[in-house]
C-alpha cells in the first residue's frame, strides 16, 4: 500500500469541520424539538381520540416507519416545489426529520403509555381530573420514564440520520466532509475524522440525556432503605 496519511490537512481545514458539526447539532436538536412535540400530540390522540383520528395516526406512522427516510427528505424538497410550496435544503431537511422522529417516537410513547396500570389512570378519573390532566399528570410521565433510554436511541439515531441530508445540498458534516474530500483528495483522512465526530456528538448527546434522566427521575425520587 503505497497511500500516504496526511492528517495535517484536517487541521488546515478544522474551522469547516467544526462548523459542519454546529451545523449538524442545530439541524438535529429542532428536529428533535419539533419532533417531541408531534410525537406527544399524535400519542395522546392515539388514547383520547376518535376512532377516525386514531386510523388517521396509525396511517402517518405506518406510512413513514415503512419508507425510507431519504424518499421522505426527497418529498419535501424536490415534489413540494411542485405544488407551489418552495423551500430551502435545510427547512426541508428539518420537515423530514421531524416528520420521521415523530412517528417512531410516538411508538414509543404508546408503548409507555399501554405500561401505565390501568388502576392508576381510573384512580386519577375518580379524582375528577379531566381527560387531558389525567394524560398530563398521571399516565404521560410515569410512561416518559419507562421508555426514556428508546427516546434517547431514536434521537441519537435521527442525528445519525442527519448525513443524509446532504444529498439535497443541504449543509452539515456529512456535505462539509464531502466538498472538503473532493477538493483536497484526502477521503480517508477527512472521512475518518467525520465518523469521528460523529461518535463524539452521539457520545455527548448520550451523556446529556443521562442528565436529563436524572434531573427528571432519579434526583428527587425518594431513596430506597
Amino acid at each position: 500500500m503505497n497511500y500516504v496519511f496526511q492528517f495535517n490537512v484536517i487541521w488546515e481545514h478544522l474551522p469547516a469541520l467544526l462548523h459542519g458539526v454546529f451545523l449538524t447539532l442545530e439541524m438535529s436538536v429542532m428536529s428533535i424539538g419539533l419532533g417531541s412535540a408531534l410525537a406527544m400530540v399524535c400519542a395522546y390522540g392515539q388514547v383520547a381520540s376518535s376512532r377516525a383520528i386514531k386510523r388517521l395516526i396509525g396511517g402517518y406512522i405506518e406510512t413513514i416507519r415503512n419508507t425510507p427516510v431519504l424518499v421522505q427528505v426527497f418529498v419535501f424538497y424536490f415534489s413540494l416545489p411542485i405544488l407551489g410550496l418552495k423551500v430551502s435544503p435545510f427547512a426541508a431537511a428539518v420537515a423530514a426529520l421531524t416528520i420521521n422522529l415523530g412517528a417512531y417516537a410516538c411508538e414509543i410513547l404508546r408503548a409507555g403509555i399501554e405500561s401505565v396500570p390501568r388502576g392508576q389512570v381510573e384512580a386519577g378519573r375518580a379524582l375528577g381530573l379531566s381527560r387531558l390532566q389525567t394524560f398530563r399528570f398521571v399516565i404521560f410521565f410515569p410512561a416518559l420514564k419507562t421508555v426514556f433510554p428508546a427516546l434517547s436511541s431514536q434521537f441519537i439515531l435521527l442525528m445519525l440520520s442527519s448525513s443524509v441530508v446532504s444529498t439535497i445540498s443541504a449543509v452539515e458534516l456529512t456535505a462539509v466532509t464531502n466538498s472538503l474530500q473532493s477538493t483536497t483528495f484526502r477521503a480517508f483522512e477527512f472521512y475518518f475524522v467525520a465518523a469521528a465526530l460523529y461518535l463524539g456528538m452521539s457520545l455527548a448527546l448520550k451523556a446529556v440525556m443521562h442528565i436529563v434522566y436524572w434531573l427528571s427521575f432519579e434526583r428527587n425520587a425518594p431513596s430506597v432503605g
